[in-house]
Parts: structure tokens; C-alpha cells; sequence
């Protein structure tokens, strides 16, 4: 059976280039301070203050709110399936994504993968997230 997405491995950036998006976890501040946020602000085009939505090469994903608090598990699944997948869809890009909510925020691969199958493929998915993608 092929898989439905294409897989990096967890960990990894890809190659800085037109073709990618980074996608994030954030925090509604747009304090990009640690993990994949601050590799978002340093190298792909994410701006400080700004912690929802596409800047330059990057999306911002809001995992925590404006106090640093994690965002409930119905609040990342409306953003991810409504405004991000939405946007995706839509693209020539490749979105590259991070493992987000599953860090800073708090929450699980088991509980925030789930939440992107209805992606389309230009959504490269980390590994950790092929168990429960895959049918």
C-alpha cells in the first residue's frame, strides 16, 4: 500500500529554498524564543509579534495563546483544519512541518497528528506522525 503523505525525518530542516514553507508551532504573541519557533523567526521569514498565519517562507500554527498558555486541543484542530489546510490546499509550495503542539505546548503525536489528515501532499509530515496518518 503507498502512503497517502511524503515523510522527513523528525529533527531536520530542510534546505533553505523558494519552494518550502516552514510551518511552526507559536504562540498568539508571536514570541518566537525556542524550538521550531526561533528557527522560524532566525532563518524563514517569521516575524516577531505576528504568531498566526504566513510570514515570508514560514506559518505560524498558535499551539499556546498570547500568555503562554497552551491552546486548548479544539482550538489547534479548528486552526489547523479550517485556516491552515485551507491555505495549503491552495499552494504551489511544499509546507514543511514541525511537530507542532507537541513540545512546548504540551500535547502528544497521538492527540495533534490525527488532526491533518485531510492534507493534501504538498504537506511533508514528520515521521513520528506516519503511525497515525496512515490507514
Amino acid at each position: 500500500m503507498a502512503t497517502k503523505f511524503i515523510y522527513h525525518p523528525d529533527g531536520v530542516t530542510p534546505e533553505k529554498d523558494d519552494k518550502w514553507i516552514f510551518v511552526f508551532g507559536s504562540n498568539r504573541a508571536g514570541i518566537h524564543g525556542a524550538g521550531a519557533a526561533k528557527e522560524a523567526f532566525e532563518h524563514w521569514g517569521a516575524e516577531w509579534g505576528c504568531g498566526v498565519g504566513r510570514k515570508g517562507q514560514s506559518y505560524a500554527i498558535p499551539t499556546k495563546d498570547k500568555d503562554i498558555k497552551s491552546e486548548s486541543l479544539e482550538d489547534i484542530e479548528y486552526f489547523i483544519k479550517e485556516v491552515f489546510l485551507t491555505h495549503a490546499a491552495k499552494q504551489q509550495k511544499l509546507f514543511f512541518m514541525t511537530r507542532v503542539g507537541c513540545g512546548l505546548a504540551g500535547y502528544t503525536d497521538a492527540q495533534i497528528a490525527p488532526f491533518f489528515k485531510g492534507a493534501t501532499r504538498n504537506v511533508i509530515m514528520p515521521e513520528p506522525w506516519q503511525q497515525y496518518l496512515e490507514d
